[in-house]
């Protein structure tokens, strides 16, 4: 840089301003910096030494203001027609071999042999200003770039040029697709949409941030929502698009070495059954209860009396006799961690083979599983317990509801729910934190109806079949423990506070806000209490078919009885990291599509009055809940209403928007 500490008035000089080269004269100048009018009648203060180029030339700069202007212009025209006489590429070609520093007056000697000026020097600086492929300078002097950087520069100006030219043609073309039109694709249309596409879905996180932005920018587009309305017509997306499946890459469909395997999986011929290790159950009378709709059955229940007592059955399909560890299936199936349930749509851990053939226990069926018996007094006390391999076939395929109706007259169910009373009453007197809330069942049918049903958890057959499992769960847990064999603990440290004692006569704010109060899961190797069960050690191993932690604690299970080998403390641990971040995944995605389609129900509510209790207030604003979705949204705290935690209160829906998760109402 050129370094003047006091400049006169009426110098020619040029500097660069948003890449581009002005020309000016100095108006008046102080040390270190200098005030000019530039060639676009702007007055700036600049610095000196910030100056590209420092002519000789002199003006009077009391001529007039626009006499000095076209003065500019007219020199920065006069410069700009002599730059492009210069051939930057042949120069570099004559200066390389000598790899050394050239100063400004031999370049431009070197250039114009005859007669040159501050004009030709200016002109030269901007035309190794515009092309910096083959020299790096300081405005005074310049150094040839080697052959190799020269090659990569010139390689990294195509990739400009090229990007440049999509940015232009892929935000005109956006542009057209905004205001209604239908252009044609650019010729980087591919690229162009899986830029936007990342973008909207991960927004400055995305690779393709900066080159989106530009798309938009160039097309006038501020808002990234226009991405998904565009996106919809183009058929990239549906308008009810499940976002984080896109965002969380989860596959609907397994992939084909998976799915091939799981097709060529042969059917087993269990009617000799008399030479296995497994005990031969076929004969009891087990019976599956599942919500409507169900094909992956992996659990049944069996209830024989004896003179002091029952003996209960919970017997489990044996996953494991299916699927080898480390298999194409298990390798895939690891990565999912479990099955995902949503209101339009399941995405299966397992592929249908598995899961809703050779696994499910079907009824008539005959299936090796994995049976853990207890036995257990009228009163309720449990006796002793054992765990082995077997052979079951069920008898009854009932859903919830076909169980409900019968719970009074049937034998079985009646004393099921008889004997899960019991149980929950013991864990209660042992210190379990039950949360007791409904549950909201939301379908989206194929024509795009939506059915919401609010379903009572502690109805006989939701009560029992909850209680049995925790029940076989904790039996199989202090099995493990017992003999020394590691396996997905579950534990769960003290909540931070206990708002009621009887979980039966809680209000539903009671119930939502110790949920909230609940402490976090851990998983480990080892068994602690857990404090929300009420129970000295728990795993989950009775939903094999849809839950990968459930399949290695079976796993385990079946290495007691020398069925395949089990996994070492540090296999396990291994797991259970591999497997939380697809867990995590799947939940959210869960959450949210449920979220989605009941705020896209609500769409049709707008104007409608609906209960809800207030929750908590948070600066201007209530969190309150909806009693009839169960979901949380936000209430102005305007209109001079009091309104405490826990109060019920009457309001009315104003907007919803379900894409962009908006829920407005007010005190109604």
């Amino acid at each position: 840089f050129i370094v003047r500490h006091f400049m006169e008035a009426g110098t020619i000089v040029e500097y660069i301003e948003h890449q581009q080269m002005l020309c000016a004269v100095v108006l008046n100048g102080q040390e270190e910096r200098v005030r000019l009018l530039n060639e676009n009648g702007q007055e700036v203060n600049h610095k000196i030494s910030r100056l590209s180029h420092t002519s000789k030339t002199r003006i009077n700069v009391n001529r007039g203001r626009d006499r000095i202007i076209d003065f500019l212009k007219e020199t920065s025209g006069r410069r700009q027609a002599i730059q492009e006489t210069i051939d930057i590429q042949e120069l570099w070609e004559v200066l390389s071999p000598l790899g050394e520093w050239v100063d400004l007056e031999t370049m431009t000697g070197l250039c114009f042999p005859e007669n040159s000026n501050g004009d030709h020097e200016a002109a030269l600086i901007r035309a190794c200003f515009e092309n910096r492929v083959y020299f790096k300078f300081n405005y005074e002097s310049f150094f040839p770039h080697a052959a190799g950087e020269v090659e990569k520069n010139i390689a990294r100006e195509q990739e400009k040029a090229r990007r440049q030219q999509l940015i232009e043609n892929g935000g005109d073309w956006f542009k057209q697709l905004v205001a209604g039109g239908a252009p044609a694709p650019p010729e980087a249309f591919h690229y162009i949409v899986e830029a936007l596409k990342s973008y909207y879905l991960f927004g400055k996180e995305s690779n393709y941030c900066s080159i989106a932005k530009s798309i938009l920018s160039h097309a006038g587009v501020e808002s990234p929502d226009k991405i998904f309305d565009v996106l919809v017509r183009l058929g990239v997306w549906t308008l009810n698009q499940n976002l984080e499946l896109d965002r969380f890459e989860i596959s609907v469909d397994f992939s084909g070495p998976v799915s091939e395997t799981a097709s060529h999986l042969p059917s087993v011929d269990y009617t000799d059954i008399g030479k296995s290790i497994r005990k031969d159950l076929t004969g009891l009378e087990l019976m599956t209860i599942d919500g409507q709709g169900t094909l992956d059955y992996d659990d049944a229940l069996s209830i024989e009396p004896l003179e002091n007592g029952y003996r209960v059955g919970v017997h489990i399909a044996d996953v494991g006799e299916y699927l080898p560890r480390e298999g194409v299936i298990d390798r895939e199936i690891v990565s999912r961690g479990t099955s995902i349930y949503m209101p339009d749509m399941k995405i299966p851990m397992l592929p249908p083979r598995l899961a809703e053939d050779l696994c499910s226990l079907r009824a008539e069926e005959i299936r090796p599983a994995i049976s853990v018996f207890f036995t257990a007094t009228h009163t309720g006390g449990i006796c002793d317990s054992d765990i082995f391999p077997s052979f079951i076939s069920v008898k009854r395929q009932l859903s919830y509801n076909d169980a409900d109706l019968i719970a009074a007259s049937d034998d079985a169910i009646r004393r099921l729910h008889k004997l899960a009373v019991d149980f929950r009453n013991q864990r209660l007197s042992d210190g379990a934190v039950l949360i007791s809330l409904p549950e909201v069942s939301l379908r989206v049918f194929e024509n795009g109806e939506i059915s919401i049903k609010k379903l009572d958890r502690s109805s006989p057959s939701r009560l029992l079949v909850s209680e049995m499992m925790i029940m076989a769960n904790w039996i199989m847990a202090r099995y493990l423990y017992q003999n020394a064999v590691p396996a997905v603990f579950r534990s769960q440290p003290e909540p931070r506070g206990k708002l009621y004692q009887d979980p039966d006569n809680a209000t539903l704010f009671q119930n939502w806000m110790q949920r909230r109060m609940l402490s976090r899961v851990v998983l480990s190797t080892t068994p602690e209490y857990h404090s929300g069960l009420g129970l000295d050690a728990y795993v989950t191993a009775t939903s094999p078919i849809r839950k990968y932690f459930d399949l290695v604690t079976q796993r385990q299970l079946r290495a007691c009885f020398n069925l395949e080998e089990g996994y070492s403390a540090e296999e396990i641990e291994q797991i259970i990291q591999q497997v939380q971040q697809p867990l995590t995944r799947a939940a959210v995605t869960q959450a949210r599509r449920f979220r989605y389609w009941m705020l896209k129900y609500l769409e049709s509510r707008i104007g409608q009055k609906e209960e809800a209790i207030v929750l908590d207030k948070r600066w201007d604003k209530y969190t309150i809940l909806l009693t009839a979705y169960l979901i949380e949204c936000r209430m102005p705290a305007s209109g001079g209403w009091k309104l405490k935690p826990g109060d019920l209160i009457q309001i009315t829906i104003q907007h919803v928007n379900a894409r962009q998760d908006k829920v407005a109402v007010i005190l109604g």
